[in-house]
């Protein structure tokens, strides 16, 4: 399937603690063409997002040990993720929580409950904004 106007299967690492809630967002993804990879804690995405870079992540904040604020600023501690698309999708809703998902590195957030349409938008709005930033004259 061709998504965006690429013809590059785009991946997505989906971060949550829920396994529920990850099939949920898996399952809605895979359907519509994308490639998907799963993390069910913070140790566990820092792991798989410095071996396979995906080019979007849809993390949970609230998890056991790392939680996804630390996760998001860990990974925009390392140059090599700056173009790596980070989108916080939680049960936190206060704009407190918003803020502190902005600082820690997030471009976009979502909060739960979400329709499947929506989090397909944001998803693809997300990586169409990615991939025009790498094509400008002098991105890397």
């Amino acid at each position: 399937m061709v998504l965006g106007g690429e013809n590059v299967l785009e991946t997505i690492l989906v971060v949550d603690d829920d396994p529920d809630v990850a099939r949920f967002v898996e399952i809605n993804l895979r359907f519509v063409g994308y490639d998907v990879l799963v993390a069910g804690d913070g140790e566990e995405a820092l792991r798989i997002a410095e071996e396979i870079r995906p080019d979007l992540i849809l993390l949970d904040i609230m998890m056991p040990g790392i939680d996804g604020f630390e996760v998001a600023r860990r990974l925009r501690r390392n140059p090599r993720n700056a173009s790596m698309t980070i989108v916080m999708v939680t049960a936190r809703a206060m704009s407190s929580d918003k803020m502190l998902g902005f600082s820690s590195g997030a471009d976009d957030y979502m909060v739960k409950p979400f329709h499947p349409d929506e989090l397909l938008a944001r998803v693809d709005t997300s990586l169409r904004r990615a991939r025009e930033e790498r094509q400008r004259p002098g991105a890397v």
